[in-house]
């Protein structure tokens, strides 16, 4: 839901299009499944949560991911602040603050480190080297920049909110 939302707004190819691969920074240019399932996990979150809290079990079965993988994620998301959870038998959570106040580059940085390309690098000397340095100052850097931009300024509310319309376009569908 997130990537449609997104990409039918700003008409740019996701990074997650990219190969998926870690540079000597550690920047990767993939979210992981484990930012993927975080992120539908707190969309899910934001938009069924806002009578209370929610238990992980209903969380996971509705966004088909594993309970245990859930967990972890979970676990990582608490320490950073983003959700909380409540003691009790059935181990419930809800967000730590309003969803309009949670950053998708908090949510990313915290599961994946960050969502960087990696640099471009080449070794040697010439031609090689002279367009390595192109494609890192006019391609790579611009798309750095652009999305630490957009990762910074998205919060979890815009893609709760459309989680909300494409449901009620589906339960307002009919079919003949």
């Amino acid at each position: 839901m997130w990537r449609y939302c997104r990409t039918r707004e700003t008409g740019i190819i996701p990074l997650h299009c990219l190969p998926n691969k870690e540079d000597k920074e550690g920047r990767n240019n993939d979210f992981s499944k484990r930012s993927r399932y975080g992120i539908r996990a707190l969309i899910d979150l934001a938009r069924n949560a806002e009578n209370g809290s929610m238990q992980l079990n209903e969380i996971a079965d509705r966004n088909s991911i594993s309970v245990k993988y859930l967990e972890q994620i979970f676990a990582s998301l608490r320490k950073a602040g983003i959700i909380k959870s409540i003691k009790g038998p059935q181990g419930d959570y809800l967000l730590a603050r309003p969803s309009k106040d949670i950053r998708a580059a908090d949510i990313i940085v915290t599961l994946d480190g960050n969502y960087f390309l990696n640099s471009e690098e080449v070794q040697g000397d010439g031609k090689g080297k002279m367009n390595a340095s192109i494609v890192q100052r006019e391609i790579i850097e611009p798309v750095n920049g652009w999305a630490e931009h957009f990762f910074n300024t998205l919060t979890l509310e815009k893609p709760a909110e459309c989680a909300k319309e494409q449901e009620e376009a589906l339960q307002n569908m009919y079919y003949i």
